[in-house]
């Protein structure tokens, strides 16, 4: 049974939405001002929240504004029930995040059409879609379906990159959004002395460029092809709109976000701390995590020297050296450019310190 989180002050307009809604199979819980809304919202965990505009101690504009601010909450389909029909008004209000809003009065079965449409968009939304370009196709189309973004571009441009082409610069104001749609790509910094440092790694099925367009600065990397790749182009303006005017969408971007800054914490702890050969062993084992196949017994990957040692964050010499020791050991082989992982274990107890 899905739950409703109902915030209206008046107590006859209240009582009655909530029989309906109760009559309709839905559990309702209610609230009589925004600021207690609020509390109920965020200890409920509602499925949708219906929500008036006028109220005392807390409106709905505020209401809806301190939601969307908070990632348990953001993603819950919010209408706003208000007797206000001025256009500006119902602008600003979906201009916050609104996914609709209902004049009062309305008729039992617009009531009912308007939450059971919203729900069944946040279902729509919340499948898992393959990671690859049919299923970044899935999820822009289905978000295009809400009458809010029927401007998004459906003209989405694949663009090919050769082995070690950039693709956008540090500093470089942001235009698009980049997925993977084949291929490998690198993130990397460079130091006053032009000494490059890889700070990620990104393989088909991943997001681009985000982090900039969503924070509205420049791009605080380089991006460089690793291989021969292909990128979906998104138009910066579309994905600000999907963005802004829907919170399933956000929300994931919102976590991504979350998962970027965490990554990078991990990463300066680690150069701080761990000695080189640590950090080789964990670069290898992160290839390893994420480019290897499934069923691959043994994994393999051709990477320069100079692209691991930027990687680890030490000179191409020490990374070579430290290769060398692993190799002795038993643990990785080499072929030219290709360097395999003979013993995953030995590499995470060296990674561990685990001797």
């Amino acid at each position: 049974m899905k739950k409703i989180l109902l915030i209206e002050d008046d107590r006859v307009m209240r009582e009655n939405t909530a029989e309906i809604l109760e009559l309709a199979n839905f559990e309702v819980i209610t609230a009589e001002n925004g600021k207690y809304g609020v509390e109920l919202a965020r200890t409920a965990s509602p499925d949708i929240i219906l929500c008036d505009v006028m109220m005392p101690e807390l409106d709905g504009h505020g209401v809806l504004y301190l939601l969307s601010k908070d990632p348990q909450t953001a993603s819950i389909p919010f209408i706003f029930l208000t007797a206000k029909t001025e256009r500006a008004d119902i602008r600003h209000g979906m201009e916050m995040g609104a996914d609709d809003y209902l004049t009062k009065p309305f008729e039992e079965q617009e009531l009912l059409n308007a939450v059971n449409s919203r729900l069944r968009r946040k279902e729509a939304l919340s499948l898992t879609h393959s990671n690859d370009l049919p299923g970044l196709n899935a999820f822009i189309d289905e978000a295009r379906a809400i009458k809010e973004l029927d401007n998004l571009s459906k003209d989405r441009k694949i663009r090919k990159f050769d082995k070690r082409d950039n693709i956008f610069f540090e500093g470089d104001e942001p235009q698009s959004l980049y997925f993977i749609a084949s291929g490998k790509v690198k993130t990397f910094k460079m130091n006053d002395e032009g000494k490059e440092y890889t700070v990620g790694l990104h393989s088909a099925g991943e997001f681009l460029g985000y982090v900039p367009l969503l924070m509205n600065t420049g791009h605080d990397v380089s991006a460089a092809a690793l291989e021969d790749t292909e990128l979906c182009v998104i138009p910066r303006e579309d994905f600000i709109s999907l963005v802004h005017r829907n919170h399933d969408v956000s929300i994931k971007f919102i976590k991504m976000l979350s998962n970027n800054l965490a990554d990078k914490e991990r990463q300066l702890l680690e150069l701080a701390y761990n000695s080189v050969r640590q950090r080789v062993a964990e670069a290898l084992l992160h290839l390893s995590d994420k480019y290897r196949k499934d069923g691959e017994a043994q994994f393999s990957m051709s990477i320069s020297r100079n692209d691991l040692a930027s990687m680890v964050g030490t000179a191409t010499e020490s990374l070579i050296r430290t290769l060398s020791d692993l190799k002795d050991e038993g643990i990785v082989s080499m072929k030219g450019s290709l360097i395999s992982i003979v013993d995953e274990k030995a590499l995470k107890r060296v990674y561990l310190r685990a001797f």
